[in-house]
């Protein structure tokens, strides 16, 4: 009987990208799943999919991030979310010379759209439609401004974090001026209609950025798990999409444009609106997203043919994605207060 593959996931708090990974390689039954996270009291410690987990050290996490894979023979990591993402990104060069590979998109197209204001200017330069988008440093900046209109910052918004909409220009200015109180520069953006659809598109691509394929769920909001913020003006979806996977070729074929057009060599996640038929992204993650599960359900393992690539070069897979409805809820764990990680 052959080995399973080591996997480490970098990151596993509760409801979060890495427990959802974590799924995904249970599912495919083909790996030993190690887990590591800054928090004693994360929910992936206490997860029986795990072999064994670790604490890492937030001064030092790159280094410790290596010690794990080095003691336990991990070849492969896989981020559990953005920030373990970026940090291991700008490791880049320490995870190779300890021979750990980091399973994720290029340093470039991470460091790109890590940065809102630096992806959309990608995005428009390369011919693709997108919603105005502005960085705003005074109050002039928002003459002639379309509201309603959405303020985030310019990064670290996954799951929709500090994202507001604004239904006028005061209340723009005001959370503005919260956001840059507390150290964040930050981009408005027009705000989509949801009139026509929201979408949650995963494209997964190579290292040398061939397109293995793309999955395309229109999110549904019948639940307030789904929803991050909501006013007479419109809704900011949360990061917990659920709704229809199914085939939209449209909507895919844009998708896996942009993936090319970016040169991704991994995944990639793409939330949109529609507007007159066009895909309009308004968030690009260039790294696994907590829906990576629910396309692994439908029969889209992305993370097992990622690392199937890695560990033995195949480049081609067979699935069939099952369409209908993909819904999410909460788990509940008891720990009891000796058992807490240390």
């Amino acid at each position: 009987m052959s080995l399973k593959t080591k996997v480490l996931i970098a990151g596993i708090g509760g409801a979060s990208l890495g427990t959802e990974i974590a799924k995904c390689l249970s599912l495919a039954k083909r790996y030993s799943i190690y887990g590591c996270d800054i928090s004693t009291i994360a929910f992936g410690h206490y997860m029986n999919d795990f072999e064994k987990t670790f604490v890492a050290d937030t001064n030092n996490y790159v280094e410790s991030v290596i010690s794990i894979c080095k003691k336990n023979k991990i070849r492969y990591i896989i981020p559990g979310g953005e920030k373990p993402m970026v940090l291991l990104a700008k490791g880049a060069k320490q995870m190779m010379d300890a021979d750990v590979t980091v399973v994720s998109n290029s340093p470039e197209v991470i460091t790109t759209f890590s940065d809102k204001k630096k992806g959309f200017e990608k995005l428009s330069s390369l011919g693709f439609t997108i919603p105005l988008t502005k960085e705003i440093s005074e109050s002039k900046d928002l003459e002639k401004f379309p509201f309603p209109a959405i303020v985030k910052p310019s990064s670290g918004t996954g799951g929709s974090d500090s994202v507001f909409l604004a239904e006028d220009k005061d209340q723009c200015l005001a959370y503005l001026e919260l956001l840059k109180r507390n150290k964040r520069k930050a981009i408005v953006q027009e705000y989509i209609s949801l009139d026509e659809g929201e979408f949650t598109i995963g494209v997964l691509s190579l290292p040398d950025q061939s397109v293995v394929d793309a999955v395309v769920m229109k999110r549904v909001f019948n639940s307030k798990l789904s929803i991050s913020f909501q006013n007479s003006s419109g809704l900011i979806s949360s990061g917990y999409s659920q709704g229809l996977i199914a085939d939209f070729p449209k909507f895919k074929k844009q998708a896996i444009e942009i993936a090319k057009a970016v040169s991704s060599s991994g995944a990639i996640n793409i939330q949109a609106r529609v507007k007159k038929g066009v895909l309009i992204p308004f968030e690009i993650n260039p790294r696994f997203s907590a829906s990576t599960y629910l396309r692994a359900l439908a029969g889209f393992n992305e993370i097992d043919f990622a690392l199937q690539n890695l560990v033995s070069g195949k480049k081609k897979f067979s699935f069939r994605v099952k369409e209908g409805y993909y819904l999410r809820s909460f788990d509940e764990i008891f720990v009891p207060l000796k058992k807490e990680k240390k």
